[in-house]
């Protein structure tokens, strides 16, 4: 026997009525009414309805889910996912065709062209990061580098903002993701009006190569000291080298706390998100590199108990990231051993460029204080 709640040939409320969306699903009321992914309580968590109009495809998840299937209602052009989540969850999602990948055409909140962003409704909110779509144009920043490098090869294009009139230097790391995928030009500048974050002059280091950049060698930090800062000074932007903060994300992350243990009369302040401090130099090699030593490389240089007096550095790491809590873990309180000021948060995402936001803005305002 057919459940009616899910039948389409039945005139009774269907299953999306629950999501606070009226109407018969694929007709014009219904897609007047649908919006962004919305929750509804079950288990403790969530189950969030994901909705698509036109076309099958499936969702997938930027590091925490594995993809799930659209399911078609009836010989509708509505295709949809009831996707359980848990408390606390910001994630980056997109919908793969057998044509290529899309953002949510019925989502306001995006990250690049074909990317979306949803979050449960326990999941705080990130001020200073404006809602932006696919189709949307970020801001660049009006100074520009051409950095041809001769210790890492090739040219690339730095880009440098002075929020508030500038200050200190903050270098974030994989920097075309917040140019061109996230608009930290934006959220810096809303966050330095609020006084949430002093002023500062960010620099966007564009990365080629991230294997290879950011692992623990000294190339891409003796780059960044003989080569980018002189080239920064000559852009006559206000900007403060002697107090500059290293953010990174991932490998990002790892290669900001390489860089204050190697470099520490370069970088004294660090802003952390979710570091990759599995990392060891074979790691790549093995199937699983996450299952090697705890806090990898970086622990083993910790537990020289270099003095870390002068480093201020700012953790994060996501509420879901199950198997990189024990590496951030070991890495935070060694690094604390050590003598750096450390402050530790979670956010509630996985490994994930949505949730590294606000730790961003709040993280180098931390380490700047």
């Amino acid at each position: 026997m057919s459940d009616p709640a899910r039948d389409p040939g039945t005139a009774t409320e269907h299953p999306f009525a629950a999501f606070g969306l009226p109407g018969r699903p694929g007709t014009d009321g219904f897609w007047a009414a649908a919006g962004a992914p919305a929750s509804v309580p079950s288990d403790g968590g969530w189950v969030t309805l994901f909705l698509r109009r036109g076309s099958p495809a499936r969702v997938e998840f930027e590091s925490w889910s594995e993809p799930v299937a659209l399911l078609r209602w009836g010989d509708s052009d509505c295709w949809y996912a009831e996707v359980p989540m848990p408390a606390r969850l910001r994630v980056t999602y997109w919908f793969l065709t057998d044509d290529g990948a899309y953002a949510d055409a019925l989502n306001p909140v995006g990250a690049g062209g074909n990317r979306s962003i949803a979050a449960t409704p326990d999941t705080p909110a990130q001020p200073h990061w404006p809602a932006i779509g696919a189709d949307d144009v970020l801001p660049l920043p009006g100074t520009r580098i051409r950095w041809a490098g001769r210790r890492l090869g090739g040219r690339r294009t730095v880009r440098v903002h002075p929020a508030g009139g500038g200050g200190p230097l903050v270098l974030l790391l994989d920097g075309d993701d917040w140019l061109y995928l996230h608009p930290a030009v934006t959220a810096f500048d809303s966050a330095v009006a609020s006084g949430a974050v002093p002023p500062v002059t960010l620099v966007f280091l564009p990365t080629r190569d991230r294997e290879a950049e950011f692992g623990c060698r000294p190339e891409l930090w003796e780059a960044v000291r003989d080569e980018l800062l002189p080239l920064i000074a000559d852009t006559g932007v206000p900007a403060d080298p002697d107090r500059l903060v290293v953010a990174g994300q991932s490998l990002g992350g790892l290669s900001a706390m390489y860089a204050a243990l190697e470099f520490p009369e370069l970088v004294s302040r660090v802003a952390c998100q979710s570091g990759s401090f599995w990392w060891t130099p074979d790691a790549a090699g093995h199937a699983d590199p996450l299952a090697g030593p705890v806090g990898g490389a970086v622990a083993a240089r910790l537990r020289e108990r270099p003095d870390l007096s002068g480093l201020r550095v700012a953790f994060d790491v996501g509420e879901h990231e199950t198997r990189m809590l024990p590496h951030c873990e070991l890495t935070e309180a060694l690094a604390e051993r050590a003598g750096a000021s450390v402050s530790v948060s979670r956010s509630p995402s996985g490994h994930d460029r949505a949730g590294w936001r606000h730790a961003l803005l709040r993280d180098v305002a931390r380490v700047l204080a």
